[in-house]
């Protein structure tokens, strides 16, 4: 209901756009169906990487724990955020038409922009459980209670929700004099630049939902981490062996999704023409692909717990060769 409700007030504004142009999309001959194949095996292996490990903690009772229920949130959402880039980006690659609708355009934007704040609050989350299970462990049984997970699982999407919903409100009333969007995608920045109306509660907007998103919780998982470390030199071998191996991923996925991050915003906010176009595709690419990818392989190769629970998942036969 709500995309409906987008969708009949950006096409009644008084834009009359009908649809946005993608100009970073440039003809690579027959080498689009090359391109067309390896885009699709690395959704594909997006999908079945992250679904993967959904099933594993899912159906695992041992992995019933919140620190498995976080990574089920997290790759949840990579698979939203994949499925929002992905399919067009397949359709666009096979057919060299590289328009779309406006309120297709400002779906993907939804759908962009939740995933990321999605992402880095459950990172933020995430960070919070490490630091009560090593800092505060005779207490973390009893103040990581059911409710409480719930509320930690719940409150990213909802945030997300409601922060998108209000940004693609504002971005979709706006006047443009302009349809073509130089990325491979429909992303929010490049579309207010297009406007020849007003844009201050938009850009104010943009920079309190960059704080809120990223900046906030960036200070708040280096407030973990410097806590985490004061414990590991002060404590026992034990204690280290447990940071490192459930910390590891964590932090290694974490500065994954930053470069990601920053990667996009110079994409979008800088004037990239003096850099080569494939440059630009691949920098602006990184966000939506490389976290969904990074992910399972980071949490399933470095958790010992997934590790044998997916061993239990191989059929009989290849168990036993």
């Amino acid at each position: 209901m709500f995309f409906l409700f987008v969708s009949l007030r950006t096409m009644g504004n008084s834009t009359h756009l009908t649809h946005f142009i993608l100009s970073a999309y440039f003809d690579t001959g027959h080498l689009k169906y090359l391109c067309f194949v390896i885009v699709l095996l690395l959704y594909v292996l997006m999908l079945v990487s992250n679904v993967l490990l959904i099933v594993v903690i899912c159906v695992n009772r041992s992995l019933h724990e919140p620190m498995y229920l976080f990574l089920c949130s997290l790759f949840v959402n990579e698979l939203f955020g994949s499925t929002g880039i992905f399919p067009s980006l397949l359709i666009h690659i096979l057919t060299d038409i590289h328009t779309v609708s406006v309120s297709l355009c400002f779906l993907q934007i939804y759908c962009l922009h939740f995933y990321g704040i999605v992402e880095f609050l459950t990172l933020a989350v995430m960070s919070f459980d490490r630091y009560f299970a090593i800092c505060h462990p005779l207490q973390y049984n009893t103040h990581m209670t059911r409710n409480r997970i719930s509320v930690m699982v719940i409150i990213p999407w909802f945030y997300g929700f409601l922060a998108c919903a209000v940004m693609i409100s504002l971005s979709s009333s706006l006047h443009l004099c302009g349809n073509i969007i130089n990325k491979v995608y429909c992303d929010n920045y490049p579309v207010v630049k297009l406007a020849c109306s007003d844009t201050t509660a938009v850009n104010i907007y943009g920079l309190i939902g960059t704080f809120n998103a990223i900046f906030l919780p960036l200070v708040f998982i280096l407030y973990t981490y410097i806590r985490i470390l004061k414990v590991c030199f002060s404590g026992s071998k034990q204690t280290r062996h447990k940071a490192v191996s459930t910390c590891t991923p964590h932090l290694a996925s974490l500065i994954n999704f930053t470069f990601g991050c920053c990667f996009e915003i110079i994409s979008s906010r800088f004037n990239m023409n003096h850099v080569p176009n494939i440059l630009r595709v691949f920098l602006s690419l990184y966000f939506p692909t490389i976290q969904p990818l990074f992910n399972p392989l980071m949490y399933g190769l470095n958790i010992s717990n997934i590790r044998m629970c997916c061993r239990k998942l191989k059929p009989k036969w290849i168990q036993q060769n």
